[in-house]
């Protein structure tokens, strides 16, 4: 029976879908088989070795099962790490496992979506495919498709050598290397609140920062892929709020939240208040940057000015970059930038690490920060590494739902129609129009953005400003031409 591939599930940096709909174990298995050829003619070798890695949602083993079948039945030898975050199995292409270092790696995850949703991760050496690569294994797994259905007409059967399945604990050789490099000078313990969401940050978070010397208090830590307590997105400021809770109740220094496959992070201070992901990378920055002045750091449309201002004052060099863990990882390589990260949480550290997005490592490193200023001021809290930043108002990420075949069309209409302005609400002047993902309109006194997402069938809107007013203001404005482009969309109380 042919696999049905449905178009909407290659998107720009990975495969996703609901399983059972869009994806199935048929899917993967032609998923996998397709990727050894990939791996080959990309590579050039025939005798190639796959890590795999997955979630822990209810379809991940079986999808797990069916991905080990078709690629050793296509001559791969397969490395499985078992349930993990997806920083592991990334950091399974960056070290060697059973002696061998991975040509190609696949992390079954439906990363921050509903528990319904799966997909898969996938990497080619030490590089995650995006774009046009998804798109050509797209033709690949077709293709093997055709080549599969003609043998079964004709009565021909595979006959290459199969390849051998072994099996690695990448988690081991994780905490092992992330123990080595931070370090925690401090006299008195530091107070961490985890949220794992029951997801896979649970698997490592807790124990990596007890054996760092971290006072653990661990909230939804334990496994299960229903996700009962809270969706397992931190960037969504409803799903903090028992985090927020725990930190107060604890007194804690500081409280961790991890999205579902752990390459987000979330973050609040002692009290209790949200450090989004472009304040993250102005306290990573300044950090950086004492020690490393003139690094060219990367960050996303929907960061805010304030990071860019600061990053250039404090020595460095920001890049403003597409929003996408493949997509700045490239710009990363290609800048030999120190560090880069997005408002949504992905922070990617080249500085001492591999330059992938790890949740996990992120939290070690901002926990190092503070350890550092504790050690010469005992009284030194979270909040206090923003005490000196400039105030702006500004919205989190908000995401209007759209569907996948309509979104990018409403975006593009939006591009049209406020690349011809020259002047926004109240007269406020246009300094900029930046157009490398979605569009992101710079104004006198603040900014607008709008794009799709890659990974959800939402628009994703984000406004900043040095006023309330200005900001309720620039987003009337831009909302109001949403409505015009698409009168049934649900603004809900944006």
């Amino acid at each position: 029976m042919a696999v049905n591939i449905k178009e909407n599930v290659f998107r720009e940096y990975d495969i996703r879908g609901v399983f059972g709909e869009d994806l199935s174990f048929e899917f993967a298995e032609l998923l996998a088989k397709a990727f050894v050829r990939f791996v080959k003619e990309k590579s050039g070798k025939q005798n190639v070795t796959v890590s795999v890695g997955r979630d822990i949602r209810l379809s991940s083993p079986e999808l797990r099962n069916a991905v080990v079948k078709g690629l050793t039945a296509s001559g791969a030898d397969t490395i499985d790490l078992g349930e993990c975050p997806t920083p592991l199995q990334y950091f399974s292409m960056f070290n060697e496992s059973n002696g061998v270092l991975p040509d190609g790696g696949i992390m079954i995850t439906g990363s921050h979506n509903p528990s319904e949703y799966n997909g898969f991760k996938i990497s080619l050496g030490k590089n995650t495919l995006h774009g046009e690569d998804i798109q050509e294994l797209k033709k690949l797994m077709k293709t093997v498709q055709q080549e599969d259905l003609l043998n079964i007409a004709t009565g021909q059967s595979h006959c290459g050598t199969s390849g051998k399945l072994k099996f690695f604990n990448v988690k081991k050789a994780y905490l092992e290397w992330v123990t080595n490099d931070i370090k925690l000078n401090v006299d008195k313990p530091i107070k961490v609140v985890i949220d794992s969401g029951n997801a896979t940050g649970g698997l490592v978070a807790p124990e990596l920062l007890k054996s760092l010397g971290c006072e653990v208090v661990e909230l939804y830590c334990d496994i299960d892929g229903t996700f009962p307590n809270h969706h397992p997105d931190p960037t969504v400021p409803e799903n903090l709020k028992d985090l927020i809770e725990k930190v107060k109740e604890t007194k804690a220094d500081l409280g961790i939240g991890y999205d579902g496959d752990s390459d987000r992070i979330g973050a609040v201070d002692e009290n209790g208040s949200i450090i989004y992901g472009d304040q993250l990378m102005i306290i990573y920055s300044h950090d950086i940057l004492e020690s490393q002045p003139g690094s060219t750091i990367v960050g996303d449309v929907k960061c805010s000015n304030v990071m860019y201002d600061e990053i250039n004052s404090s020595g460095g060099k920001a890049v403003m970059w597409k929003t996408g863990h493949s997509l700045i990882k490239s710009k990363m390589k290609e800048l030999g930038a120190s560090l880069a990260g997005e408002m949504s949480g992905h922070i990617f550290f080249a500085d001492r690490f591999f330059g992938f997005d790890d949740a996990i490592y992120s939290s070690c490193r901002l926990i190092e920060i503070l350890a550092k200023k504790r050690s010469t001021d005992p009284l030194f809290t979270t909040s206090m590494l923003l005490k000196d930043i400039k105030s702006t108002v500004s919205t989190p990420e908000i995401r209007i739902d759209c569907p996948d075949d309509e979104k990018f069309a409403v975006i593009d209409k939006l591009k049209e129609k406020l690349s011809k302005v020259t002047e926004g609400p109240g007269g406020l002047k246009v300094k900029e129009v930046i157009d490398i993902d979605g569009i992101r309109i710079e104004f006198e006194g603040g900014w607008a953005l709008g794009r799709t997402s890659n990974t959800q069938p939402v628009m994703v809107f984000r406004f900043e400003a040095e006023t309330k007013d200005t900001l309720l203001s620039l987003k009337d404005f831009v909302f109001s031409m949403v409505k015009e482009i698409k009168p049934d969309i649900n603004l809900g109380d944006s």
